[in-house]
């Protein structure tokens, strides 16, 4: 825990904290327990989503928060596709009891540079209105990309995640234009929410591992999540509309 708070923040913070699955505490820095914390803060005051794009040395950081749903992932990298970001990182921390908040992290950037004024307004703007069904994600990516075309070389696996004791689903693939997207729908296809995210970009290979709550928040028991991992696998492929 970060020392030389007061006891007041230590205390506030403990209890933000035990709405997060257990591992969160002792695997994520105190550094971001006190971010999220902020940003949480910051939700409560303004009613509506926290959307910020600021410069971090040579790329762009995308801070986000709000009420996790399903839909939320598919909107926000929709919208980074459509404006041709590149995504080299994602941090994700969900949590698992009411309020149901999550807080993502994404460092993107456009031609390999740091996102200019007008470009971070847009994309905060514009992901804001797809939030809020203004801005239709799919009509703009069909001009970029066959959304129809599946993905190529793609390999799904479910388990349950023996230290963070949460349903969790592999994703591997090949890197490909609007992967993330096609991947965030095709959760959003199946009724998933994730509560946390890790991300590995390698020779040419995209692997994503998702941490999940099933429809209606619940525990995914392991038939169910097979049948989950095949289901994904199959949307990804275009093998299933």
């Amino acid at each position: 825990m970060a020392a030389g708070l007061k006891s007041s923040t230590l205390e506030l913070l403990k209890r933000f904290n035990r709405a997060f699955p257990q591992f969160y505490e002792q695997f994520v820095s105190s550094e971001i327990q006190l971010q999220n914390l902020r940003l949480a803060y910051q939700l409560y005051k303004s009613k509506r989503a926290i959307i910020e794009l600021k410069p971090e040395g040579n790329r762009s950081a995308l801070h986000f928060a709000y009420r996790n749903q399903s839909f939320l992932l598919s909107d926000i990298f929709g919208v980074l596709a459509a404006y041709g970001l590149t995504i080299h990182n994602l941090s994700l921390y969900g949590q698992i009891h009411p309020p149901m908040l999550v807080f993502i992290k994404l460092v993107v950037s456009r031609g390999g540079k740091t996102l200019a004024g007008t470009t971070a307004d847009n994309v905060c703007r514009a992901v804001r209105e797809a939030l809020a069904g203004h801005f239709e994600v799919e009509e703009m990516l069909t001009v970029e990309f066959n959304l129809d075309a599946g993905l190529e070389e793609v390999e799904t696996e479910f388990y349950v995640d023996p230290v963070f004791h949460l349903p969790a689903l592999l994703i591997e693939a090949d890197n490909q234009p609007g992967l993330f997207y096609k991947v965030m729908y095709a959760i959003w296809q199946e009724d998933l929410l994730v509560v946390n995210a890790n991300l590995l970009v390698w020779r040419g290979r995209t692997r994503l591992i998702l941490y999940l709550l099933g429809p209606n928040e619940s525990l995914i028991p392991d038939y169910l999540g097979q049948k989950i991992a095949e289901g994904v696998r199959f949307r990804l492929l275009g093998t299933m509309n």
